[in-house]
């Protein structure tokens, strides 16, 4: 008999693998479900793998290299900084993610965000309280009023693209900057419809009194927001990411927060999750973090376990994912 195919969950955290699990089972893969993002422990379980289904772990060039049999790895979110491309595509291995899955939620959460801030809702859910001295006491700053101010977005696919949509009736403008977004009469029609102005990356951050981050990590965008990019900022910006904690600066942003040169920050994602104590961004007044959330629905919840599920699937019965984010040359 010729053996299944392997497929291994490295991680469940608090997701319901069942649908995924059972459309791997019904097309003949064995699947093992796993509980670790250690990387000995992956390797020692997933050693015959053809697939890894990857939450956050990370998947190095050592741990590809000792999985002679993989032929994919298939991820649960929309970035793919956590896996080593390079020794994915020599060594044949496919990497796919979950694009689009997310998209409304992901906007909609980083415009919450950013309304969050401008409206200094960790100031005033606090103040609002029984003590007479306290209740409808006023932050320092007023809030800003976002019809007078400039938005700017960095990162114009899907997700930066939803935001403009439906954040453009708040700002008095949209500006944004997207340099893999091809430079034609159809990309120029789609953003004058969302009413967006396309710019240089310098522009953005000098004209954006709110800077919304919709990039992937790449060695060209980590640690983008530094220091030294936030002093180009205008003086009271507010700053959203909802991508990977890395594009910022942790300690900058927080020290820009905390000298008034941001007004302040909503963030969903940290460099390193969940954050050790005495993290410069924990408990800082002006910043709004929630625990990288922004892409989790009721819909979503279920379309990341079917579409990473899939992708396997694909692989297995067409000899190609659906949603690869690279292009080996080696099939299941």
């Amino acid at each position: 008999m010729t053996p299944r195919p392997v497929a291994v969950y490295t991680e469940i955290d608090d997701t319901d693998l069942t649908t995924g699990v059972a459309m791997l089972e019904q097309h003949g893969f064995e699947v093992r479900t796993l509980n670790t993002r250690d990387a000995s422990e992956i390797v020692a379980d997933a050693a015959d793998a053809q697939v890894l289904l990857v939450g956050y772990a990370d998947v190095t060039r050592e741990m590809i290299e000792a999985m002679p049999k993989l032929r994919l790895v298939a991820l649960m979110s929309m970035g793919f900084n956590n896996v080593d491309i390079e020794a994915a595509d020599e060594h044949g291995v496919w990497v796919t993610n979950v694009p689009g899955a997310a998209t409304e939620e992901v906007a909609t959460h980083a415009l919450a965000l950013l309304l969050a801030v401008a409206r200094q809702f960790d100031f005033y859910t606090r103040s609002a309280t029984a003590v007479p001295d306290e209740w409808n006491s006023r932050a320092v700053d007023a809030p800003p009023r976002l019809s007078e101010k400039t938005l700017g977005i960095v990162g114009l696919g899907k997700i930066g693209r939803k935001l403009a949509e439906i954040a453009r009736p708040l700002f008095g403008a949209v500006i944004g900057y997207d340099p893999l977004l091809p430079e034609n009469e159809q990309t120029a029609r789609m953003l004058d419809e969302l009413g967006v102005r396309r710019t240089g990356l310098d522009e953005v951050r000098r004209a954006s009194d709110v800077l919304s981050l919709h990039v992937p990590l790449t060695p060209e965008t980590e640690q983008l927001i530094d220091a030294d990019f936030i002093e180009g900022m205008p003086q009271g910006a507010i700053l959203v990411n909802v991508s990977r904690g890395a594009l910022i600066d942790p300690h900058a942003v927080a020290s820009a927060v905390r000298s008034g040169r941001l007004f302040g920050a909503g963030l969903d994602v940290l460099e390193f999750e969940p954050p050790e104590a005495g993290h410069p961004l924990l408990d800082v007044d002006g910043v709004v973090l929630t625990p990288h959330v922004a892409y989790y629905s009721e819909r979503t919840d279920a379309e990341y376990v079917r579409i990473q599920a899939q992708n396997a699937v694909s692989l297995l019965t067409e000899g190609r994912p659906d949603s690869p984010v690279n292009s080996p040359t080696l099939s299941l």
